[in-house]
């Protein structure tokens, strides 16, 4: 069996793979919370998405979500299965049941940050769900807007102090 840090390297490594970086992930966590902390900095950002990686659930995810991704990708899973992940189907919802997997690790402001950057669809997001080239990426856009959901949560669970003082 893996270990916590062989899982998170693998896991940040498919992140990489797929054109995902950590200062992504944490420029949509400043998105998310510097209307609240205005004075949240990129370093503060960066380590609540690390944090959030080092959580099992996460890596699994990730892991998971990106193999699935390829497999379509591949045309390696069965149909109707492979055509509804590379359409990226509206209907199918599993994809948005993996992310919620992970901002539940967060409390109910995960839900309400996550339904934001699905909608909004901001920074690399975008990139993802446009589609580019033959990449899938059916499990990797909710999942990236996860992690940074579950980010900025975790910001504003730990800091409440900096939020209250902006408002």
């Amino acid at each position: 069996m893996k270990t916590t840090q062989q899982l998170h390297d693998k896991a940040c490594q498919l992140l990489t793979e797929r054109g995902v970086s950590i200062d992504d992930i944490a420029d949509l966590v400043l998105h998310l919370q510097t209307p609240y902390i205005p004075h949240l900095t990129m370093e503060e950002a960066v380590e609540s998405v690390h944090s959030v990686l080092r959580k099992r659930e996460v890596q699994n995810a990730i892991i998971t979500g990106v193999e699935l991704d390829r497999l379509a990708e591949e045309k390696q899973l069965s149909q109707p299965l492979n055509d509804i992940l590379t359409s990226d189907e509206g209907l199918y919802g599993i994809d948005e049941i993996l992310g919620l997997a992970i901002v539940n690790l967060y409390g109910s402001i995960g839900f309400t940050n996550y339904g934001y950057l699905d909608k909004v669809k901001p920074g690399v997001i975008k990139k993802l769900d446009s589609k580019i080239g033959s990449q899938c990426h059916t499990f990797l856009d909710d999942i990236v807007s996860a992690i940074a959901a579950a980010a900025a949560s975790r910001i504003a669970h730990n800091e409440p102090e900096k939020s209250r003082l902006t408002q």
